[in-house]
């Protein structure tokens, strides 16, 4: 893969074919995606180390096509491709200063905490406390006390962040930067989402260059074509069940619910076309996942069939 097209995807700059060329690539080999999360590291750091000090680069290219606008439109084409590349190589010549500097003040490793077949209860060395959901994984600077950074690679956590005002809390997941102080949030990421739910105090979302703060019982969603946040307020505590041992369904889509139930037992529940528009309220313990199956027939009036290790939910005949 080449580097001046990760380069691109970094910045956001890559078209929507690229961008699938990109994914395509991580997908293939484990090698791909530590060598991409090497690159973002270096890349994160950069952006750190640059921020507040160095001019804005969409700000840089404004100035340069005023600049340019008496200029006949070929040049000005011409320019802009050079101008694209040169972006490109900038980020290059920054990365490798900063890897020097990385590499000489900056911690020897991460430490890697995953979550396997079953939740993980963690403390970091600042004190803040963790809880990892199944199948979850994250790593932090070893000096946290100094340096609270942490990259979110997949799943579920639960953080409860011990106030620090000296020392914000840093989280980066993709191309989103989470930072907080003293607060407690959950984060889900998968692979083209992330989704944040603020229990208490406040987070601050960064995308790019916007910004947006969330507050208690706020929640946000962020996917991988957008290019806006957007808040919302929480509807449900369904995010939570690892943690509470609870399924809380409040009048939500009956399909967000199998997906739960799904990610919790590993099972394979599938709706029929005609339930899928269904929603449910309804409170399921972690327990046993055939009788909470019997609870939503009852509740919805569906009937279960099973076929090897599928679990379809349709209505009664």
């Amino acid at each position: 893969m080449d580097d001046e097209l990760l380069a691109k995807f970094l910045l956001k700059e890559s078209s929507e074919e690229e961008d699938k060329q990109v994914r395509y690539w991580l997908d293939a080999a484990e090698a791909n995606q530590k060598y991409f999360a090497q690159l973002k590291t270096i890349w994160q750091l950069s952006d750190t180390l640059k921020n507040g000090k160095k001019r804005d680069e969409n700000q840089a290219w404004e100035s340069f096509k005023k600049r340019r606008e008496n200029q006949n439109t070929e040049k000005i084409k011409t320019w802009k491709l050079q101008t694209i590349w040169l972006k490109v190589a900038a980020v290059f010549v920054v990365a490798v200063g900063c890897w020097l500097m990385y590499d000489a003040y900056g911690p020897d490793n991460y430490v890697v905490l995953t979550a396997l077949n079953q939740v993980r209860n963690d403390h970091l060395p600042d004190g803040s406390v963790l809880t990892l959901n199944k199948h979850s994984k994250i790593s932090y600077a070893s000096d946290f006390k100094e340096n609270r950074v942490i990259n979110m690679e997949k799943g579920d956590v639960f953080f409860e962040v011990a106030k620090d005002k000296t020392h914000p809390f840093i989280i980066h997941i993709d191309q989103l930067m989470v930072e907080v102080v003293g607060t407690s949030f959950n984060i889900r990421h998968a692979k083209n989402s992330t989704e944040l739910n603020v229990e208490t105090g406040i987070v601050k979302v960064r995308l790019g260059n916007e910004e947006l703060n969330l507050y208690h019982g706020e929640r946000m969603l962020v996917t991988s074509n957008m290019k806006k946040l957007i808040k919302e307020q929480s509807i449900d505590q369904l995010y939570n069940y690892y943690r509470s041992h609870v399924f809380q369904a409040n009048n939500i889509a009956l399909l967000k619910l199998v997906n739960a139930l799904n990610e919790a037992y590993n099972t394979n529940i599938i709706l029929d076309e005609h339930v899928k528009h269904l929603s449910i309220s309804t409170t399921l313990k972690l327990g046993s996942v055939n009788e909470n199956l019997r609870v939503i027939c009852e509740t919805l009036d569906l009937k279960l069939s099973r076929k090897g290790n599928e679990i379809l939910l349709t209505y009664k005949d």
